[in-house]
């Protein structure tokens, strides 16, 4: 099965926002899996380092490669918004805003909560145009067109 056909320009938008994510969440790979002191402390203070680190950065990968697949592409963009809905909780709940290392003289400035917000709204954008690749529901969501 392949996946249904957009508009030249809901593929430019749907292709836009999917190559942002994806970006997005494979530039924070590296430092999740070589032990960097900003995702170790994000995690600890999370009570989930190493393995929410690391399982994190696995998932990350996958829904990464998944989005710059037509076929996947929606799915992977409803998990990439759980992912990040979840990183937007933690921010907002445990961790802040802004992420300051214990001892450090200035912080990220919001950099990795307007990073998960970013990612959270193009891959919102990619679910809705490409909801008619969904399993289950997708032919459903793709006849009501608004």
């Amino acid at each position: 099965m392949s996946a249904p056909t957009l508009s030249k320009s809901a593929a430019a938008v749907a292709w836009t926002c999917q190559c942002a994510a994806a970006a997005i969440l494979a530039q924070t790979l590296y430092f999740k899996f070589s032990a960097a002191p900003e995702p170790v402390y994000i995690f600890s203070t999370l009570g989930a380092e190493p393995w929410g680190r690391l399982g994190t950065g696995v998932a990350e990968l996958a829904v990464a490669l998944a989005l710059l697949v037509p076929r996947t592409a929606a799915l992977a963009a409803l998990a990439s918004m759980g992912m990040m809905l979840g990183a937007l909780g933690a921010h907002l709940t445990r961790l802040g805003v802004e992420i300051r290392l214990p001892g450090a003289a200035q912080g990220d400035g919001g950099l990795l909560f307007v990073l998960a917000a970013v990612t959270l709204l193009a891959s919102a954008v990619v679910a809705w145009l490409r909801r008619a690749s969904l399993p289950w529901v997708g032919a459903r969501l793709a006849a009501r067109r608004s």
